[in-house]
């Protein structure tokens, strides 16, 4: 188990398999906020128009984060798909990149999944270079020009 509960498969899954749908409730991402602003834990899925999520309930909210995935995720015609981005063999757990983007900067998300390209965070790559980003302009603010 890499994160929390996770789901593992009991059989073997082919390469582009469309495993499980990620389902629950729409919320904008203003209600999302307010209905979880003081929980800790959320199934919360961004979809592509970056103004809403899926607030997931079902065995999809249950698959763990992966810096080293087995599946990935597509949104078509707005549903999300989980789909084997390998052969995945019968006993494996089944996860994914969650590419977690547009948090507060103070907000720490530490990845434990183990894999040898481990980023040691949920933060997807493009939230990682703009909170960069983020710090060396704020750090150019702080330090005197000469």
């Amino acid at each position: 188990m890499i994160h929390a509960t996770g789901c593992y498969t009991t059989a073997p899954i082919a390469e582009g398999t469309f495993i499980v749908e990620y389902t629950g409730p729409r919320l904008t991402g203003e209600e999302a906020e307010a209905q979880y602003a003081d929980q800790e834990e959320t199934y919360l899925f961004g979809l592509d128009d970056g103004k809403h999520v899926i607030d997931g309930f079902g065995e999809a909210a249950f698959i763990n984060h992966s810096c080293d995935p087995n599946c990935e995720t597509d949104e078509i015609e707005g549903r999300v798909w989980i789909i084997a981005a390998r052969d995945i063999a019968a006993g494996e757990e089944l996860s994914y990149d969650y590419n977690l983007y547009d948090g507060e900067l103070d907000d720490d998300q530490p990845c434990l999944c183990g894999a040898t390209n481990c980023r040691g965070t949920l933060w997807g790559e493009d939230e990682l270079a703009r909170r960069a980003r983020l710090a060396q302009r704020a750090a150019s603010l702080t330090t005197p020009g000469w």
